[in-house]
Order: C-alpha cells, then sequence, then structure tokens
C-alpha cells in the first residue's frame, strides 16, 4: 500500500510593518537625543513663565519700593531687589515675555525676507543671482553685531529699533542657505517634471523646493533664537535697545553692573535666565540637525 505524502505545512503569516510618517519618524529620533530633549523642556518651561508671567510674578516690575532698594533675596523678594527696590522675580518673568517674542519675531522676519530672496535667487540664476548675492555680500562684510549697534544707532534707541536691526543683519543667512540648498534641487527629477507637465514657476517654488529647504531652515532657526536674544539683550546692555524702566533681561544686567561686587544678584539671575534660555535653544538646534542631516544619523 503505497504511503500518503504528508500534507504540506502552511507558511507563516506574513506581519505586516506599520510605516511611520515623516513627522513621527523624526519626532521617534528627537526623543532619543536626550540633551535635545532637555534643551526643549527649558524653552517649554521659558515659554510657560512667560505666558503666565502676570499670574506668576509677586508685584508689578515697574513698582518702586526706595527704602527696600538693594535689598538681599529673601522671602519678600526671592531673589532680591535692585536699586529703587522693584522686584527682581517679577521684572525677570516679564523679561523673558520680551526676549522670547523679540527672538521669534526677529528670527521670522529675517527667516521670511531671506528665504524669499535665496528661492529667486537660486531659482531664477543669471544676472539677479549675481546682484542678490552681491548684496548679502555686503552684509556678510561687517561684523553682525557692529552693524547692528551702527544701525540701531541711526534709527534711535528703543526696542523696536533693535529688532528692526538684528533683522537685517540677520536675513542675508537665510538667503544664503535657501540658495545652496535651490541651486542642489532645481535641476532634480522632480522639477524638471514638474516643469515638463506646464507648472508656473509659483507653484515650483512653494510646491517642490520650499519644502526641500525647510529641514535646514528649522535647524538654523533654532540656533538663531539665542543668538538674537544675546543680541537684543547686547544692545540693551549698552544702551541702544530697550530703555529703562522696561524690564528686559540686558536693561537689568545694565542697571546691575555698577553693583556687580556688592550685590552680586542684580545681575547674576538676569545672566543665568539668559544663559538658560539660550542653552535651550542650542540644544534643541543640535538635536534637529542629528535629527534631519541623515549624513550625522548614527
Amino acid at each position: 500500500m503505497q504511503a500518503t505524502a504528508p500534507a504540506p505545512t502552511p507558511a507563516p503569516p506574513i506581519q505586516s510593518r506599520r510605516i511611520q510618517s515623516p513627522t513621527a519618524l523624526v519626532l521617534r529620533r528627537f526623543s532619543q537625543e536626550k540633551t535635545a530633549v532637555f534643551g526643549l523642556i527649558v524653552i517649554v518651561l521659558f515659554a510657560l513663565l512667560a505666558i503666565f508671567a502676570p499670574l506668576l510674578a509677586p508685584y508689578n516690575p515697574l513698582d518702586q519700593d526706595i527704602p527696600n532698594g538693594l535689598a538681599p533675596p529673601s522671602p519678600e523678594h526671592w531673589l532680591g531687589a535692585d536699586k529703587l527696590g522693584r522686584d527682581i522675580l517679577s521684572r525677570m518673568l516679564f523679561g523673558a515675555r520680551i526676549s522670547l517674542t523679540a527672538g521669534l519675531g526677529v528670527v521670522a522676519l529675517a527667516a521670511l525676507v531671506g528665504s524669499a530672496i535665496g528661492l529667486i535667487a537660486g531659482y531664477v540664476g543669471g544676472w539677479l543671482d549675481e546682484v542678490l548675492m552681491r548684496v548679502t555680500d555686503i552684509f556678510f562684510a561687517f561684523p553682525s553685531l557692529i552693524l547692528a549697534m551702527a544701525i540701531a544707532g541711526a534709527l534711535g534707541p528703543s526696542l523696536q529699533n533693535a529688532l528692526i536691526a538684528v533683522a537685517v543683519v540677520t536675513w542675508p543667512v537665510y538667503a544664503r542657505l535657501v540658495r545652496g540648498q535651490v541651486l542642489v534641487l532645481r535641476d532634480r527629477e522632480f522639477v524638471q517634471a514638474a516643469r515638463a507637465v506646464g507648472a508656473r514657476h509659483g507653484l515650483i517654488l512653494r510646491r517642490h523646493l520650499l519644502p526641500n529647504t525647510l529641514s535646514p531652515l528649522l535647524v538654523q532657526t533654532s540656533f538663531d533664537m539665542g543668538t538674537t536674544i544675546l543680541a537684543v539683550a547686547g544692545l540693551s546692555f549698552i544702551g541702544f535697545g530697550a530703555q529703562p524702566p522696561t524690564p528686559e533681561w540686558g536693561v537689568m544686567i545694565s542697571e546691575g553692573r555698577n553693583y556687580i561686587t556688592t550685590h552680586w544678584w542684580l545681575t547674576f539671575f538676569p545672566a543665568m535666565a539668559m544663559l538658560f534660555a539660550v542653552a535651550g535653544f542650542n540644544l534643541v538646534g543640535d538635536g534637529l540637525r542629528d535629527v534631519l542631516d541623515p549624513r550625522l544619523r548614527r
């Protein structure tokens, strides 16, 4: 009697692998960067302090209490008081509002103007590219802080003019960055295909070129937030930015510099706030660069 062949063993079912979206993949990689996550926590903390400053501040930042001038840290004034008796903690909380808003506004304006110029210069090329890039070279020929001081001094000392000055010296960085990306992308197959089907130049810039420059732009803006905070505070320190009695970190350090050897808290706490805020943005920028740049992925 002939033996029957054993029945074939069924193949194990193929398990479907979940495909993550690019955004989810970036967030997962970013969450693995511990220093970047720490920097993000610091930024969120400062943002919350700035948003809820009116609720958290124990005193009005402009109220003076002359008899308690230069009071050291105590339960009444946790971080001490300045020479006019104004509470340092309250002024620092409202100063966070000014510094973060100033950094966000300057970086947004510089990125918008610089990206537009870089897109046009890189895509059109020719004489227009030469003219726009020579204009950016003029700005790069001067130290950025010196040029910002000259512009702020010409416009007049005020916080608004200081922001304009910093934005004017910052936009060339974005113009160069975006132009370099566009020069690499404009001859790629997907751009040539868009041209072949009759896509307008504006559509090609918005839909195909600009989205592919967002990764380096995001990294650059993270670094520039910290640089802008320092630049605005520096202009305020030398008298070209925010003016007293505005509760701005650079103004607070400037007002306390004459007492730095005897009343250290006047400059120490605003300087530490600035240090942590700038470090937070720099750490986030480092993390984004490691996550978004495939050459740096480990």
